[in-house]
């Protein structure tokens, strides 16, 4: 058999499932070789994601705002660093194996895009973009070029996750036509800043705004005050559905809906798409929504109202949670056996509530034991396979911004998941994107 290159392994990621053998090479990858990983977004919650992958080889680093990089910068003093990640990605393409991308939702996916169209392996926070068209994107080009993905929703990894999508695989509570997502609070009523104070010396802001249109800097948006503004972030919904909604995404088998043939018969796959909200505005997000989608049937699994909500108001009713008040977050899904609930912001614990009876409790199927970014370094060299791909990521993010794109609208619309399309709704399609600025493309 020939041997391929190490370098053309890493590109094509057609290793992801195999196991390297222990001394001697298998598909051009040393045991023990580590990955050379560039960073995009080095600050904030960049300090983490490159201290969890900082066994490796850290051959590049990219931050706009030298400031907040130090924390890091200053752990690689021989290392690379750039403000630009075009520049970064086309000057040392030959030298990076992987990315992980830290920066704000609205540059998200112009860098991941590049980088896996140079067949570079990715780590993206969550949610994994801005836009619900920004989401497809990814998804598909991590298809395309069968790079190894991983949406920084850290939980995935917890057993709180994992034993919960086993329950709902393993049909633990039965039929499941009603489920519930809510997190925190919106941003409420922002006024966009009319003085236009000095950009500091050490941010480049226009390489901060990347691809969205143009606005004065403010401190008002960074470092992180960028998430409740809708030019930059995506609310509460946004910040924290990625991860509240883990394990309910995939007990429901939602994926099953964006993996569908577009000339397959609409009915088997529409969402239908019904929001309310109070303190509607246009820089932000509202006060408080409640998106409801109404889910077709999934193979044997029944066609399920799913209600996604933010904001003390719209939480569900406590008696659907046999008693306990609903807290700040929560996912509730509701069987006819019994309920799978997690009240954690991050699924990392979950339980049977509302029992019918005694439940036979399924096996254990999904693998322990590798931290969330350890699994995507593992897969990137062949061993294993990550958890939250960006095959579950995309579909998830997309609901997720569905959800605000409801509560901004307040007025029924239909999503085809098979399509990335509203027919329906001309303010709902117009929200699934936006244009670039001139110079920025996905």
């Amino acid at each position: 058999m020939k041997t391929s290159t190490r370098r053309g392994f890493l590109k094509t990621g057609t290793g992801a499932g195999l196991l390297i053998c222990s001394s001697r090479t298998a598909f051009g990858f040393k045991a023990n070789e580590k990955l050379n990983i560039a960073g995009i977004g080095v600050g904030g919650q960049g300090v983490g994601n490159i201290r969890n992958v900082a066994g490796e080889n850290i051959v590049a680093l990219c931050e706009v705002d030298t400031r907040r990089g130090q924390p890091t910068l200053k752990n690689f003093p021989k290392v690379k660093v750039y403000q630009d990640y075009r520049k970064m990605l086309s000057e040392m393409d030959k030298q990076i194996d992987a990315v992980v991308v830290s920066t704000p939702d609205h540059t998200h996916a112009v860098s991941a895009v590049m980088a896996m169209n140079q067949g570079k392996h990715v780590y993206c926070e969550k949610p994994l973009t801005r836009t619900v068209h920004e989401a497809r994107i990814m998804r598909l080009t991590a298809q395309k070029n069968k790079v190894v993905t991983q949406m920084g929703n850290q939980g995935s990894a917890s057993e709180g996750v994992r034993r919960a999508t086993e329950w709902g695989e393993a049909g633990t509570i039965g039929p499941v036509k009603e489920a519930y997502l809510w997190v925190g609070d919106g941003s409420g009523e922002m006024k966009r800043p009319a003085d236009t104070p000095a950009v500091p010396k050490e941010l480049n802001y226009d390489l901060w705004l990347g691809p969205v249109p143009e606005r004065p800097y403010h401190p008002s948006y960074l470092p992180f005050t960028w998430r409740p503004w809708r030019h930059f972030g995506s609310g509460g919904l946004g910040d924290m559905g990625c991860h509240t909604g883990n394990f309910l995404f995939r007990c429901l088998d939602l994926r099953k809906l964006w993996e569908a043939d577009p000339a397959s018969a609409k009915q088997e796959r529409l969402i239908r798409i019904e929001g309310e909200a109070v303190g509607v505005h246009a820089e932000g997000y509202p006060s408080a929504c409640r998106v409801h989608f109404h889910i077709p049937a999934r193979g044997a699994m029944p066609p399920v109202k799913l209600t996604v909500s933010s904001g003390k108001s719209m939480r569900p009713p406590a008696e659907l949670l046999h008693g306990q008040q609903p807290g700040s977050f929560g996912s509730l899904l509701v069987g006819s056996k019994a309920s799978i609930y997690s009240s954690n912001p991050w699924n990392t614990s979950s339980s049977l509530i509302g029992k019918k009876g005694e439940l036979k409790e399924p096996a254990k199927t999904i693998a322990r034991g590798v931290n969330h970014h350890r699994e995507w370094v593992d897969a990137c060299k062949g061993k294993g396979k990550t958890f939250s791909p960006f095959d579950i990521g995309g579909p998830l993010t997309e609901l997720v911004q569905l959800a605000n794109v409801g509560g901004i609208v307040g007025e029924p619309f239909t999503y085809d998941p098979a399509t990335g399309k509203v027919a329906d709704n001309a303010k709902a399609s117009a929200l699934l994107h936006r244009e670039y600025r001139k110079g920025w493309t996905l």
